[in-house]
């Protein structure tokens, strides 16, 4: 029998990751889709396959965290997938990192807290790592944030290509934007925790994305228009 919208939602706040967040960083997220997998399967909203020993898991949390903006591009999506156990204990996790997937539980668990995985979150870009450090590794990790904000427009990815395109009109106007909001990284982190008012089952948000890039659009219109005026006068 399918979980109850409730139930999945009170389990979700109950497991939510704690992110942890540049002292600098200009976005924070905007919605969270849930979904609740009782058995191995394709994820509804990442492109991979879950898969689980249903003996030691009950189920897996996906957490789909939407942000309106990244400082690369208009929107971002990463994920974070919450493995727990028949006896209601954390048991792995997973996170989304450009694309791929990283362990998100560290092997002596030293960053889960009262069953709470702590993750940290690219500066600007948010890909989720449980050491900061990784991040250093990134050759782009101060550019991205830099001179590169805004560089890749208005993303356009398979997911969500049926519902909304760009142009070159379009991506000068993200790409203005999100240049003044570039920044330099502090790599010095705060806790944030997701706001359980955000939280909305997946097909629920999906169907709410194109409406937010819709809205962004018109504003972008609008800011670009009062940008332009003001700098010429």
């Amino acid at each position: 029998m399918a979980m109850a919208e409730a139930d999945i939602l009170e389990i979700a706040a109950k497991y939510a990751p704690v992110l942890m967040f540049d002292l600098n960083e200009p976005f924070y997220p905007d919605f969270v889709g849930i979904s609740v997998l009782e058995r191995p399967g394709a994820s509804p909203s990442f492109r991979r396959e879950i898969d689980f020993p249903m003996e030691a898991v009950q189920y897996v949390i996906e957490y789909a965290i939407w942000w309106d903006y990244e400082i690369g591009h208009l929107y971002e999506m990463e994920h974070v997938w919450i493995y727990v156990g028949h006896d209601g204990e954390v048991v792995d996790c997973e996170a989304s990192f450009h694309g791929k997937v990283l362990r998100g539980m560290l092997k002596d668990r030293m960053n889960v807290v009262d069953n709470q995985v702590f993750l940290y979150s690219q500066p600007g870009k948010h890909a989720f790592s449980p050491l900061p450090v990784v991040f250093e590794l990134l050759p782009d990790l101060y550019s991205a944030a830099g001179a590169k904000a805004g560089c890749d427009g208005l993303l356009v990815n398979e997911l969500f290509q049926d519902y909304f395109e760009t142009n070159a009109e379009i991506d000068a106007r993200v790409q203005k934007y999100l240049l003044s909001k570039s920044f330099i990284p502090a790599m010095v982190f705060e806790e944030y925790h997701l706001k359980l008012e955000t939280f909305m089952p997946w097909d629920q948000l999906f169907t709410l994305i194109p409406q937010r890039i819709k809205s962004r659009l018109k504003e972008l219109e609008h800011w670009f228009e009062q940008s332009s005026s003001s700098s010429s006068s």
